[in-house]
Parts: structure tokens; sequence; C-alpha cells
């Protein structure tokens, strides 16, 4: 585990070094960065190496009117660099710790069959791994 490596849970205050990160899949929009700090829906912690941002893993909160809440895991990435230290693990482990402590019930993810990388890193937070399930989408919600 890398032990140079601090955690911290976007807020307002930190959005600011989200800014310029090449972990995201796009560059940061800073005005939808400061939407998604603003709502209290959206978790994100991320990873600082020597005030670099090296990876993060977002969630989401899903209200229903008759269940309690649950989280959906949207994504969770560490640049190559910094992969297999432990760093994944330890961002998920965070944004699960932060999913209990709102009251969320469930906590859950969909991947590709073949990420062995994601599915491996699953397995070892002890996830029950689902099979037989059917994604669909809508206006290309699954074309990243």
């Amino acid at each position: 585990m890398a032990t140079d490596i601090t955690y911290v849970r976007l807020d307002l205050e930190n959005a600011h070094m989200l800014e310029g990160a090449d972990v995201f899949d796009n560059a940061v929009d800073p005005d939808q960065l400061k939407r998604f700090a603003a709502d209290d829906g959206h978790e994100l912690v991320f990873a600082v190496h020597n005030d670099a941002v090296v990876g993060f893993v977002s969630g989401t909160v899903l209200l229903h009117p008759d269940k309690p809440p649950a989280m959906f895991l949207n994504e969770v990435d560490v640049t190559p660099e910094f992969q297999q230290r432990g760093i994944g693990t330890s961002l998920c482990e965070h944004l699960l710790s932060i999913a209990r402590s709102r009251g969320c019930k469930g906590i859950w993810l969909a991947t590709e069959e073949s990420n062995t990388a994601a599915r491996a890193l699953y397995r070892k937070l002890q996830a029950r791994e689902t099979g037989q399930i059917v994604v669909y989408d809508w206006d290309g919600a699954m074309d990243a």
C-alpha cells in the first residue's frame, strides 16, 4: 500500500484541486465540477501524491420513495504509474465507508466482463459478483 498518498473527500473548498487532473476521461469542466461538488447526492474521493491527483472514485446516492438509499459506484481510476499500489482499493474503501455512514443499505456497480483488473479489485473488496445482467441505455450512455 502506498504510504505517500493522501485521500481527500471532495467538497467546494478543495474542488479546485481536480482542475487539470488527468485521471478523468475528459478535461474537468470547472462549472460542472462546482455543480458536482455542491450536490450532496454525489460523492468523490481522490488520491493525491506530491500535489498531483493520481486517482479517484465517485458514487451517487440513489433515493427511492419505498426503500433505503443505495450507492451507485460510478467510476474508479488510478493513473497507470500508480496502479498496483493499493490506491484503488483504498479509494473504494473510503467510498464504501462514506456510503454506509450516509445510511446506504446497498452499494453496487457494473463493469465489463472483460475488465479483469476491475473485477479483481471488487473481489478483493469482497463484493458479490452477480451474473447474467443485461444493460440497456439511452442517448449513448454506454458509448464511453
